[in-house]
């Protein structure tokens, strides 16, 4: 349901072209719902983790010609509510299912969901389980493990869960059960985890920081990035037209100070990762993969032109149906 009958114009300070609404998408949780408006079939923007939707001010509008934008600030950010920081309230799915309350009160039918960073696993975990309530998926670098599990490159947490948990059957069986199944999975899981952990340790001595897989948020937000990460998920297919954009490797401008020899090995630790990454998509049966080498991490920024462009063709080559 909506939390208010009208459209508000902006926010204080915001001069974006937009209308604000909130949309009820749980027990107390409303969500910030941008609209810029424009003709023709619907588009979603979701954010990376720490933004809100207003970071798509300026973007947003290059799309309006022919689509109706909107944009949703998740839960735990912005004007949006936040519940309580645990595993349930911030799940992959969770956050999927707020999309899909948002695109029910709405009203809209099947549009395109375009995700930044993080958005990608909401991307996922409607393109995997409710396939036919979209028309397709754009990633923007938001292409990575918690959006497409695959075994190369793997993902520490989610191959460090899986261990854990096969730690945990091994430990409960019952003496004299048969755990040749539970031992197989476990030897598996192994290789895989180690591997994940010598990239991530090479990683950090390289950037010479505490971790790669846990960045500072600030109060308060802090809480609710640390239950996303936590609260990320598996997927393994997604059927759904895809069009994913890779930042493969991503501009160096952003690392810390480091020698010419450490920032070539990190870039091609990144490359290494991009390009698994990208490989996996490409196995899907209806993506399409573009690569930006040296893009930033906010690729619809430092590629803008580019980015709208494949957008706009891939937008253009599906068929949607009547809003």
């Amino acid at each position: 349901m909506l939390a208010s009958p009208g459209f508000a114009q902006g926010i204080a300070g915001d001069q974006a072209d937009h209308h604000i609404q909130f949309i009820t998408v749980d027990t107390n949780v409303k969500l910030e719902v941008l609209d810029w408006g424009g003709s023709g079939q619907p588009v979603i923007l979701l954010t990376g983790l720490g933004n809100n939707a207003h970071v798509y001010d300026e973007f947003a509008p290059k799309l309006t010609a022919s689509h109706h934008v909107y944009g949703i600030t998740r839960r735990g950010f912005g004007a949006s509510g936040a519940p309580p920081a645990s595993g349930s309230n911030y799940s992959a799915d969770q956050l999927g299912d707020d999309v899909l309350k948002v695109i029910d009160t709405l009203g809209l039918k099947r549009p395109v969901l375009v995700g930044h960073s993080i958005a990608g696993e909401e991307l996922s975990s409607i393109g995997s389980r409710y396939p036919g309530r979209i028309a397709g998926l754009v990633y923007l670098d938001a292409g990575y493990s918690y959006a497409l599990y695959s075994p190369d490159p793997g993902d520490t947490r989610l191959d460090a869960e899986e261990l854990q948990s096969g730690l945990n059957k091994f430990l409960s069986g019952a003496v004299g059960s048969d755990q040749r199944k539970v031992i197989d999975d476990l030897l598996a899981a192994l290789p895989r985890l180690r591997r994940d952990l010598e990239t991530e340790q090479r990683q950090v001595e390289l950037m010479q920081l505490g971790s790669m897989r846990r960045p500072r948020y600030e109060p308060p937000f802090a809480a609710a990035a640390n239950a996303i990460i936590q609260g990320e998920q598996k997927y393994t297919n997604i059927d759904a037209p895809i069009l994913a954009i890779f930042a493969s490797p991503h501009d160096p401008a952003h690392l810390p100070p480091m020698t010419g020899r450490k920032k070539a090995q990190f870039v091609a630790l990144d490359k290494a990762k991009t390009t698994a990454q990208a490989r996996a998509f490409e196995k899907l049966r209806l993506a399409r993969v573009v690569i930006h080498p040296n893009a930033d991490h906010y690729v619809f920024f430092s590629n803008e032109r580019d980015v709208e462009r494949e957008m706009k063709d891939f937008l253009g080559s599906l068929k949607l149906g009547e809003n």
